[in-house]
Formats: structure tokens, sequence, C-alpha cells
């Protein structure tokens, strides 16, 4: 993932191999349907987990429970538990979300942008 010319000026000692490792790490878990999902429909509120189940549409509890820990471990969502009865959890992104979620929107755009483009080499193949 790192290409000679992103190495030059590159500390000798710098742990390229972590680096792409963590990054290749990192795409393959973000980079799912329900993850993209869950990012974009956050955005920039705060949201209980019923309430972003709602809004993902045909997400399961189980999938969303698993993208949410997934989402937090990297560090790109925030929990918040309230100590109420019976809890009260809150999800938000986090500043590396929010930045993330600048490039979905971006993937978005590209797709709409591109959408009878695509949708006219997919009619050569039969899809």
């Amino acid at each position: 993932m790192v290409t000679k010319q992103q190495l030059k000026g590159l500390p000798e000692d710098a742990d390229l191999r972590r680096a792409d490792s963590l990054a290749r790490e990192i795409f393959s878990d973000v980079a799912n349907k329900w993850a993209l999902l869950i990012i974009e429909t956050l955005g920039e509120r705060t949201l209980r987990f019923g309430e972003l189940r709602n809004e993902v549409e045909g997400i399961s509890h189980k999938m969303l429970t698993q993208n949410l820990r997934m989402l937090e471990r990297n560090g790109l969502v925030a929990r918040k538990v309230h100590p109420t009865v019976p809890p009260k959890v809150e999800y938000t992104l986090t500043e590396p979300g929010l930045a993330l979620r600048t490039t979905v929107d971006a993937i978005c755009g590209w797709t709409h942008q591109y959408l009878g483009h695509i949708e006219t080499a997919r009619d050569r193949f039969g899809e």
C-alpha cells in the first residue's frame, strides 16, 4: 500500500509493514455495508441503539451489535452508558469517525455521479 514516492523522506526505521497491515485490517473491518450505513446514519448526532437499528434498514440486532463493537474497537464510535434503569446507551462518531464519514460521503457522491455509467456497463454483462 506504500508507494516508492511515499517512502522518500521517511526515517529508515519507519515500520511500514505495520502501517500497511493496520491499514488493511481497518479497511477490512469498515468496508462492509453495515459499518458504512452505521457511520452514515450516525452522522454528526448521537443515537441510542434502538434508534440506530430503526434507521439502518434491514440490520439485525446481532449485526448492529457486532458492527458497533468493531467501530468502537477501532476508535470510530464512542459508546456512552448512562447509569439508569434500564441502562441508556448512546453512540456517536468520534473525530476519526467523522473524518471517515467525509470519505464515505465522497464515495456515495461518486456513486451518484457515475450511476448511469455503472448501470450501462452492468447491462452489457446482463446484470
